[in-house]
């Protein structure tokens, strides 16, 4: 696919410059609007306005909603103000909502400019919620019916109100103070007697969000229940708006992709890894970097408080790697799944002794597979030919280090993200990074006091 983007890229560029404008629109007009979309991502240049003109109205309006921010203000700049009234008219007020919102101050002024004074208003309200809310990623724009409606009434009205609307498969019945009451779909609408009524037909028990409600939640929902299409009501249950599937996927992208980026100690990003720069790139890296650096001077602290266990037996220090390594993989291993199963709603904080229960019980056996393969390593190759005496103390310590470092970590891996949960803490930041820092401070610990009590009495 993306050879075939890449060649078409070339093919439309030649286009542009031999000013083949009908051969261009033709090629167009077969594209998917993201796949235009990425094309155009790609052309970054002044003769940009001149390929999206070539669009008709509707497809260049799904075409530009596409489009990354960088694309979007470039086109706008070179917009006449009649053609970006055109776009504007044609965009859904959430996807204009979208758009507005990743604008410099100028631009959206001109946008809302352009925009007829309903469109204008409903932008206007959607901007009051706040961000990463339900009322913020919905659209205002859906089919409302009453309850006293006739089937033959209600397709009717869909007809004649559906043009300009988002989705029309699920309808929403609310009654005179536009509260929500029910909800039903065109597939029984187009099977049902024409002459029923809608209160007879609709569904009462209805699943809805409240406008204030966070994003993830909302689009979790999604998943749960199977649905293309979530009610948004304010607090007394009027009905405000739409959530439709294709913006709670783009949710769950973003969430996910913060997720990520926080477990590897990574500042968020609201920009595409090839879109943002070398500066801008350190600038989210580099505060996690100094805090895990600084926090990493409690490991030198330990090692130097131990140094005369050390050079007792110096063979002790070839395997605080290994020992540091093992907890923090052992440790992050608990940690992405519990965050995992926090995000899917499968544990919360309530859980947390059957969690760690569980936990302690993978630590043992895991801990004791890893200590019997490692203690086998040991006196086959790092202690080979030397004396049984002297190698099975210092096998015990590691052995025991380990076993008790990797029960420290799991533990440690499970608690934090669900501490971090409840105390309204984003349980990603107590991902690998922080957990690995915390473990290996602790699994030295560890490791010097069974040296101290083992070495010591030989």
């Amino acid at each position: 696919m993306e050879k075939t983007l890449l060649s078409l890229t070339e093919t439309i560029k030649t286009l542009l410059d031999e000013k083949k404008y009908a051969t261009l629109k033709d090629i167009l007009e077969t594209m998917n609007p993201v796949d235009i979309a990425e094309l155009f991502d790609d052309l970054q240049d002044e003769k940009t306005p001149i390929l999206f003109r070539l669009l008709p109205k509707e497809l260049a309006a799904d075409t530009f909603v596409e489009m990354d921010e960088e694309t979007q203000e470039l086109l706008i700049h070179g917009f006449s103000d009649s053609e970006l009234k055109e776009v504007v008219d044609e965009l859904f007020v959430d996807d204009a909502v979208d758009i507005i919102e990743e604008m410099p101050a100028n631009v959206v002024k001109r946008i809302l400019r352009q925009a007829d004074p309903v469109t204008r208003k409903s932008i206007n309200e959607l901007l009051k919620y706040p961000d990463d809310s339900a009322g913020s990623i919905m659209t205002t724009e859906f089919i409302s019916l009453r309850p006293a409606m006739t089937v033959e009434e209600a397709i009717k009205r869909i007809r004649r109100t559906g043009v300009d609307k988002e989705t029309i498969y699920t309808c929403y019945v609310t009654d005179e103070l536009n509260r929500l009451i029910g909800i039903m779909t065109v597939k029984t609408l187009l099977l049902s007697d024409e002459n029923k009524c809608v209160l007879e037909l609709m569904e009462d028990n209805v699943i809805s969000v409240n406008t204030l409600d966070d994003q993830e939640e909302v689009a979790q929902l999604f998943s749960k229940y199977n649905l293309l299409a979530l009610p948004v009501v304010d607090t007394e249950n009027r009905l405000v708006g739409i959530v439709t599937i294709d913006d709670a996927m783009d949710v769950l992208e973003e969430e996910v992709t913060e997720d990520i980026e926080k477990m590897a100690a990574v500042m968020p990003s609201d920009k595409p890894y090839m879109r943002t720069s070398v500066f801008g790139l350190c600038k989210k890296r580099i505060p996690w970097l100094l805090i895990l650096m600084i926090s990493a001077t409690f490991t030198g602290a330990i090692i130097t408080s131990f140094e005369s266990a050390l050079a007792a037996n110096i063979a002790l220090s070839a395997f605080i790697p290994m020992l540091m390594d093992t907890g923090g993989n052992a440790g992050s291993q608990a940690s992405v799944s519990i965050i995992r199963a926090i995000s899917l709603g499968e544990v919360n904080f309530k859980d947390l002794f059957k969690v760690m229960w569980k936990e302690f019980r993978v630590a043992v056996i895991c801990g004791l597979i890893l200590a019997c393969a490692n203690f086998v390593k040991i006196m086959l190759l790092d202690f080979h030919g030397t004396p049984l005496e002297q190698a099975l103390p210092v096998a015990a310590v590691v052995c025991l280090t380990m076993l008790a470092a990797v029960i420290i970590a799991k533990l440690i891996g499970c608690f934090l993200p669900l501490l971090a949960n409840k105390i309204g803490f984003d349980p990603a930041v107590m991902a690998s990074p922080l957990i690995t820092t915390i473990v290996d401070a602790l699994s030295l610990l560890v490791y010097f006091e069974f040296a101290t009590m083992i070495l010591s009495t030989m």
